[in-house]
This record gives C-alpha cells, sequence and structure tokens, in this order.
C-alpha cells in the first residue's frame, strides 16, 4: 500500500523547520504519524520530536510552548476534534500570536464509514471561519507534490503572521484508503 500522500505531509512538516509535532492517535492520521515517526528516526508512534497527546487542546497548550521559546510546532489531528481545541486556539494560540501547523484529517465526506461523524465534520470550514483560524483544504484533485507544497507554505504564513494555520485534507481515495 502506497502512502504518498501521508509521506508528502510529513516530509513537509521536517522541511518547514518544525521542532515539536504532537498528535492526537487515531486511525485516520496514523499514516502520516508513521510517516513523521520514520522520518524522524522512531517506532510505535514516537520519536525524538513526535509526541502522541491525548487531546486537542492539550496538543495546542503544548505546541503552543513551542511557539513561546521561539520554534514552530505542529498538531496532526482529526478535522472533528476543533471541537475540543477551539477554546485552547482562540484563548491562546491567536490571542499570544503563537505561530502553529495544524494537520487535520477530514472526515465525513465521500467514503466516509461513520455516519455520526458528518454532525461535527460538516460545519469545521465555517467554525475556524467564525473563529478567525486560516485554513486551506487539499483532496484527491491535487497530487502528493502538491500536498507537499501547501504544507510548507502553510506553515510558512503561520510564521509570517505569528498565529495557527489549518490544513484540511482529506485523504479520501488518494493512498486506496479513507485514511
Amino acid at each position: 500500500m502506497s502512502h504518498e500522500y501521508s509521506r508528502a505531509v510529513a516530509e513537509a512538516i521536517w522541511a518547514s523547520d518544525v521542532k515539536r509535532v504532537g498528535y492526537i492517535p487515531s486511525v485516520t492520521v496514523a499514516p502520516v504519524i508513521q510517516e513523521l515517526v520514520a522520518i524522524d528516526g522512531g517506532a510505535d508512534g514516537v520519536s525524538k520530536r513526535v509526541t502522541p497527546l491525548s487531546r486537542e487542546e492539550e496538543a495546542v497548550g503544548v505546541m503552543g510552548a513551542v511557539s513561546l521559546g521561539g520554534g514552530l510546532a505542529a498538531i496532526v489531528m482529526q478535522d472533528n476534534g476543533f471541537g475540543n481545541a477551539l477554546t485552547a486556539l482562540t484563548t491562546f494560540s491567536l490571542s499570544y500570536h503563537l505561530p502553529l501547523l495544524i494537520f487535520a484529517n477530514t472526515r465525513g465526506s465521500l467514503g466516509e464509514y461513520n455516519s455520526m461523524i458528518h454532525s461535527i465534520s460538516a460545519p469545521v470550514p465555517r467554525l475556524l471561519e467564525a473563529t478567525s483560524l486560516p485554513y486551506v483544504e487539499l483532496d484527491r484533485r491535487s497530487a502528493p507534490q502538491d500536498w507537499r507544497a501547501v504544507v510548507e507554505e502553510a506553515a510558512v504564513h503561520a510564521v509570517m503572521t505569528f498565529r495557527p494555520m489549518v490544513v484540511l485534507g482529506s485523504f479520501w481515495n488518494t493512498d486506496g484508503k479513507v485514511a
């Protein structure tokens, strides 16, 4: 099974001089995590710069500390986790002008097997807009090299604007699986 898209995302994150990556474990983002960890020389979901965290708001706090120290951090999560992360993102990252790269796998699109996920995932772009969190969307219409370029540019934008930048990536029909 090819993971070209997951690999492109991981390569882009490391190419963007990200110092640490925090992630919320999920089968849908596991391919990206596996690639991040492999590139960083780790195994079993951890490496010296990749850390599993239990909740999205925890990830915002822990990775925000990297930004407070002058570095760039990234979070890898599912889009339905923005329900948990919004308060931390708006009262911490946005308020304190902390650059943060967030890659979120989108759920609820074509090929989604979980019928309940649509209720939170469908409004995510509107939630991000309502809270002034900038985002871009990627899907199967773009090649892996385009995903890499967009993730790298999103990191540049986060650093340049001193704010979080979200990349919503739909893996449906990219690597042959939903995730």
